[in-house]
Formats: C-alpha cells, structure tokens, sequence
C-alpha cells in the first residue's frame, strides 16, 4: 500500500523539534573515535524509545536496528542507511546554548546532524512500517574520522546480514550549499587514503664537521621530491592522485645535525591497481635514498579507505527522486574529491548512494566549513535530509 505523501510530510514535520534536540544534545556531548560510549546508550535507548525491540550494538560503540513491515518475508532483503558517530579531536570556539562540554572535542564534521537525522528517519519508518515496501536497517557507525574505519567493523560483525542489505544510503553535512539543497555524483567520487608515516635515521653530530654526518633531512627532502615527482610523472591518465605531506621533524640546531627525522604525509587516489603500484615504489625511493646516503629511511604506510563509487542508476534514481520533492534548481552535480570516506568500504560490497547535504545559511553567517572550531548548520537542512531519506525508503523504484 503506497504511502499518502501528505502523511509523511506532516510526520516529518512532527518530528523536526525532536531532531533538533536530538542533534543538540549530542552536539553537547561529543566523543572521539571508538569511545563513543554515551553516544551510542543514547542511540539505543532513543531507539529503544520510539518503540522499536531489535536494537543492539555493534562494532563495540555502535548501533544497528531493523525495522520491518507486518507482512514481510523472511527472505526479504533489506536496504540500509548510515550514519557516523564520532566526534573531531578540535576546541569549539561557537558561542551557542548546545556548544561543546567536552574540552578539546568537538562535532566538528557533522556527524551529529547525520544521526539526528537518522534518529527521526527511524520514527518515520517506524510510524508508517506497515508501508514500507522492504525491510529497513539502521547503522550508527563508530570511527569513521581514523584508520581503519569503523565500517570494517560493522561488515566484519555481519552488519550487512540477517537480513541481507542489497543497497545502502548515506548523506554528509556540506556547507557549501545553502540548507534546502543537496549534491549528488554518478560513479567515482572521494579518493582512497593512505597515511605515510616515514621514520629517518642518519649520523648526527656536529653541523661543520663535514663527512662525520648523516643529515637525516636531506634524505627526508630528497625522498619528498622523488616521490612527489615519482606520483606526479607515473600516474596513468585519468587517474586523479596526490601525495602531500604536511609534517617533517628534525630536533636539531643551526650546527647540530640531529640523528633521526620524522615526516607523515598522504596518499590519495581512485584506482586500486595504481594505488598498490604506487605504494610500492615509494618504498624503492626509500631504499634508494638510504643507499645513497648510507642512511636508514623506513616507511610504514597505515592503509585507509579505498576510493568511494556511487553506483550510477541508484545515484540517478535517488536524485530524481530528489528532485520531485525538492525542486530541480536545490539538486546539484558534484565534482570529484580527493577527500576520503569510510562509506567506501559499503560501496565495494553492494551499491550504493553517498550524497552532500546542504547546511550554510549565508544570512546567519553559517558558512565555515567542517572540521573548522566555528563550523555550524542550519538546523532547517535536517528536514531536508530527512525528506530525501524517506522518500528513498518508501520509494518501489529502489
């Protein structure tokens, strides 16, 4: 039975003040990766509140529920939508009533917004479930801002099983957008990262005494420049690719040549060949490096997220849909973006739709942009997000 579309407007409404105190309340109280205790009791236990019974944790702070219709199959497979739980090791400077408690923390990547919103999707789906044309599941993830992503953990634990999940959503704040408006990108959007951690070990000692030392930071500039020429040179056409580095430490003096040397960097690109190839060489220019100067460079690269396809008919589908309840001119193309997601993993298993939320308010001066200490939304974008998850999940073309 098709769902009134007036009943689940007016519902959604209904349910706006619950999400906003809902994104409050967790905005006040953020935690950083895989120690999202008191997120994730709160997650249960609104669940818990709106009537629903299968609800239990998952990949230690994380939560997972099913919500489905009076009459479904016991073979039914379900679709899925996520949101993340963990908060940004940053100190909020919003003077706001719901600002950060906990000093140094801070949601500062929106992850807030995207469980509040799946907060009042649950009592949606759950209000109208009779309605619902496949089961539904819920996933609350934990640490998906470190390596190796709690996404790893929700698929190791069987959270795409029992009952089997055929497709999956997520949404992600943009403040790029004004709220009312939402971006969507057919096929490859965000990079794989990789995080290079490079230890380097010369022969320190005195600066003028030339030949008695090994200068730990000239094989760590050389090694940058062989390997940002060796990325920029070989990567095959058409494959976007960056390798950036962002820390390099030597605790010596003007005449003190230390004996070690530290840089971190990252890797980012969206071919998965490429990227194993590349990672390799990096080696071999350490090696080299090290020879040259008789020196040590090693090289531990923390592996990350892959790259992040949309699967091309769902992403299309999902933005039709988009564009009957919101209006053409509010639905966007999106470029690609060298950034990483954890949403990556799901879109090597099943396919998937990863779409950007629009929350400035450029009037009440809601512009800075995530993983900023002043970064804010405007809670209106919530009921946007909402609308579009709803949609989907009532939706027989899914």
């Amino acid at each position: 039975m098709k769902i009134d579309q007036q009943q689940l407007i007016s519902k959604t409404n209904a349910v706006f003040e619950k999400m906003c105190a809902y994104r409050e309340h967790l905005h006040m109280q953020p935690e950083l990766s895989y120690k999202e205790f008191k997120t994730a009791e709160f997650v249960k236990e609104t669940l818990l509140d709106i009537g629903l019974d299968d609800v239990r944790f998952i990949g230690g702070t994380g939560v997972i529920t099913t919500i489905y219709a009076k009459h479904h199959l016991e073979d039914d497979k379900c679709i899925a939508f996520r949101a993340d739980l963990d908060a940004l090791p940053i100190q909020e400077l919003n003077d706001v009533m719901y600002k950060s408690r906990n000093d140094g923390v801070m949601h500062a990547c929106g992850h807030d917004v995207h469980t509040a919103i799946l907060l009042g999707l649950a009592e949606i789906l759950f209000s109208f479930r009779d309605h619902l044309p496949r089961p539904v599941k819920l996933i609350f993830q934990p640490g998906e801002e470190v390596n190796p992503g709690g996404a790893n953990l929700i698929i190791d634990e069987g959270g795409l099983n029992d009952p089997e999940v055929s497709k999956m959503f997520a949404l992600h704040v943009y403040p790029d957008f004004e709220f009312g408006n939402c971006g969507f990108r057919e096929g490859l959007y965000m990079a794989s990262s990789d995080e290079l951690h490079i230890s380097i070990k010369g022969k320190g000692g005195h600066g003028a005494l030339k030949g008695q030392t090994i200068n730990p930071l000239f094989m760590g500039a050389e090694f940058i420049i062989a390997a940002q020429n060796y990325i920029n040179s070989s990567t095959p056409k058409d494959v976007p690719s960056v390798i950036n580095f962002g820390r390099f430490e030597a605790l010596g003096s003007t005449n003190v040549i230390p004996e070690k040397a530290h840089i971190k960097g990252t890797f980012r690109t969206m071919d998965e060949n490429w990227r194993r190839e590349a990672k390799e060489h990096l080696q071999e220019i350490a090696k080299g490096v090290s020879e040259k100067y008789g020196g040590q460079i090693d090289v531990n690269i923390s592996k990350g997220y892959p790259f992040l396809k949309n699967h091309t008919e769902l992403t299309r589908t999902v933005k039709n849909l988009a564009e009957d309840i919101l209006g053409k001119d509010k639905t966007h193309d999106l470029g690609l973006r060298m950034t990483a997601e954890d949403f990556a993993f799901y879109s090597h298993i099943v396919p998937v739709c990863f779409f950007r939320l629009g929350v400035g308010n450029t009037a009440k001066g809601i512009t800075h942009n995530v993983h900023s200490a002043r970064f804010d939304i405007e809670p209106k974008s919530m009921l946007t997000g909402l609308n579009v998850f709803s949609t989907i999940a009532f939706s027989s073309e899914i």
